[in-house]
């Protein structure tokens, strides 16, 4: 036993050092902006930029449209797979799985060249796409479905689906008020670490943003570490910090959902 507590200790060691000795270097170097001096210059500069509240905000609209899209599309297609085609899940598995396997470069040029002219029906254009900001949120969306369609998936795992479902039907309760009702307050936790973790990623995407030409976070840490030296590493620190936010409330929730339901149970 004291072997493997050793061995376990030495490997969460290496891990933390493997993961923060590069931010705190990057950290470290931040605040070295003005010569022999530790400041937060570089901080200030990058915090009075306009350009940095524009790009992010942008940043942050792509996340919340990207969350209300995927929320629509993932969580009705979960829910029916787990009550009424079992059998496709390991399909819908797969799919969820595909931006894993496809780059994200080979994304953006397929749907650029499969949406470029538009959606056409019989050849005929129904929707144009071009100048719309519809292909980087659907690209978003894609990027994040094996994030979000893993913990909805969980979510679903963790409640008797069938039971809830013929119980509301049984009441008379239509599908819109079984999803909002029922199906989505019991997946609370689960949703919001989707969320989370999706915000977390469009905050940080840099491929669909610059090779689609929208204002974004990413494109932008990319144009301003182009000119300077100091205040991109303060950007990354910012957005690690973001990052582990998102996470953090992610495990702030889940533990007080957690907690309400063990006083509901007693």
């Amino acid at each position: 036993m004291k072997t493997k507590n050793i061995w376990a200790w030495l490997i969460l060691i290496i891990g933390l050092v493997y993961f923060f000795l590069p931010l705190l270097a990057t950290f470290n170097f931040s605040l070295k902006m003005i010569k022999d001096q530790y400041t937060f210059e570089a901080y200030r500069v990058a915090f009075t930029d306009a350009q940095f509240y524009q790009n992010f905000g942008f940043s942050f609209f792509w996340a919340l449209l990207t969350i209300v899209f995927s929320l629509l599309l993932v969580v009705p297609t979960a829910y029916w797979v787990h009550w009424r085609t079992q059998k496709a899940r390991p399909w819908v598995e797969f799919v969820t799985l595909m931006p894993f396997v496809v780059p994200a470069v080979v994304l953006v040029f397929g749907m650029s060249s499969l949406y470029g002219g538009g959606l056409k029906l019989f050849g005929a254009p129904i929707l144009v796409l071009t100048g719309t900001p519809i292909p980087l949120v659907a690209g978003y969306v894609i990027l994040s479905l094996p994030y979000m369609y893993r913990a909805v998936d969980t979510g679903l795992r963790a409640i008797d689906v069938r039971t809830l479902t013929e119980a509301a039907l049984s009441l008379g309760a239509s599908w819109r008020v079984i999803l909002l009702n029922i199906i989505f307050p019991n997946l609370r936790t689960a949703i919001l670490s989707g969320v989370f973790l999706t915000f977390a990623i469009v905050m940080g995407e840099f491929t669909f943003a610059s090779l689609l030409y929208w204002p974004a976070f990413g494109p932008y840490m990319e144009e301003i570490g182009a000119m300077r030296a100091y205040t991109p590493q303060a950007l990354a620190v910012v957005s690690f910090l973001l990052t582990w936010a998102s996470i953090g409330l992610m495990q702030w929730v889940g533990r007080g959902a957690g907690q309400e339901q063990l006083a509901g149970a007693h």
